[in-house]
């Protein structure tokens, strides 16, 4: 059984009279940021000068550049995305990271894959809150929380643990509960999950409608039939709530009996050994290779992937949908 945390776990003192710099205003930024400073912290913003940073003045955040953010914060939280952590963390942080400063991440990539090296002398921790950050600061707003993992990469100073439960406390997650994993776990988890759950979920759905549209089926009542509606997103939010099998009692007798009846034959049975590979990918560093050496190249493949994806029909029915019924799903 996993180590939980909540509230009555986590002590904010270890983060008073300390100043958190968090690096970049975007998805997860914001929404830590507002949440550490409505949580009685002194929070900085290290950005370079574009649109997020202007977002965040009129948040009412002093804003800097990065390695004057790294050289007056106390507790560095990068907040940035993974492909381009590497560099400012070698070309802005590093330099200006000093002995005894926490050094934080919301997700392990660069520090499992040997990206990011920290100096012996700082702690170094991992909150990942499981959610978008627009919902972490909502949650947090309504007085929720949403669930985060909580690890220590790095613990120098004897305090790193208490360090990390404090930041997941002022964000939030402590009140929902934060599970304490470990770097590697986390990493490949979300790396699993991102390539080979939703490439068989949104593979099946496409799969589906070329299937039903070949048959005759209008592309736009497949479309909505299949999720614009929200009733997939429904069963999923309800897997969430009331469990994965349970949730099918609110699915009528006839639904529930074609669901379980069917559903061992519509994976192929090498599934399960697809899924291992892409794991062991995962562990073994190749796929992380792969995506240095993507991004090296101009994203050449992405592109050619993302250029495949936008010729799709479905997005001619989704266009349609749009524009002839209302869809009202919550936020």
């Amino acid at each position: 059984m996993a180590k939980v945390f909540y509230d009555q776990d986590a002590d904010l003192s270890y983060l008073q009279g300390k100043t958190v710099a968090v690096i970049g205003y975007g998805n997860q930024g914001r929404a830590q940021a507002l949440n550490m400073r409505d949580s009685g912290l002194q929070v900085i913003i290290g950005s370079i000068n574009d649109g997020s940073a202007e977002r965040a003045r009129a948040d009412g955040f002093s804003v800097c550049s990065i390695p004057e953010a790294v050289r007056q914060g106390d507790v560095v939280s990068l907040l940035i995305p993974d492909e381009v952590q590497k560099t400012v963390y070698e070309t802005d942080v590093r330099p200006n990271l000093a002995p005894g400063k926490v050094l934080d991440f919301a997700h392990g990539y660069n520090l499992r894959f040997g990206l990011i090296s920290p100096p012996a002398d700082v702690d170094v921790v991992m909150v990942a809150p499981r959610m978008i950050g627009v919902n972490v600061r909502k949650a947090f707003q309504r007085g929720n929380g949403v669930p985060a993992y909580v690890a220590v990469w790095q613990d120098v100073s004897g305090q790193a643990e208490q360090i990390a439960l404090a930041i997941a406390k002022a964000i939030g997650t402590t009140r929902a509960g934060v599970i304490e994993t470990t770097v590697a776990e986390e990493t490949e988890l979300d790396l699993f999950t991102e390539q080979a759950v939703w490439p068989i979920i949104m593979g099946s759905l496409l799969l589906a409608s070329e299937v039903l549209v070949e048959a005759g089926f209008s592309p736009e009542m497949v479309a909505l039939e299949l999720y614009i509606s929200g009733e997939a997103s429904e069963i999923f939010r309800q897997m969430a709530r009331v469990g994965f099998f349970e949730q099918l009692r609110y699915h009528s007798p006839t639904s529930r009996y074609g669901t379980l009846s069917r559903g061992e034959r519509m994976l192929p049975d090498d599934v399960r050994e697809r899924m291992r590979s892409v794991l062991r990918e995962i562990r073994s560093g190749e796929f992380a290779s792969e995506w240095e050496e993507e991004q090296k190249r101009g994203y050449p493949r992405l592109l050619e992937l993302k250029k495949r994806t936008a010729n799709h029909p479905i997005i001619r029915a989704e266009r349609n949908v749009h524009r002839l019924i209302k869809i009202f799903l919550p936020e």
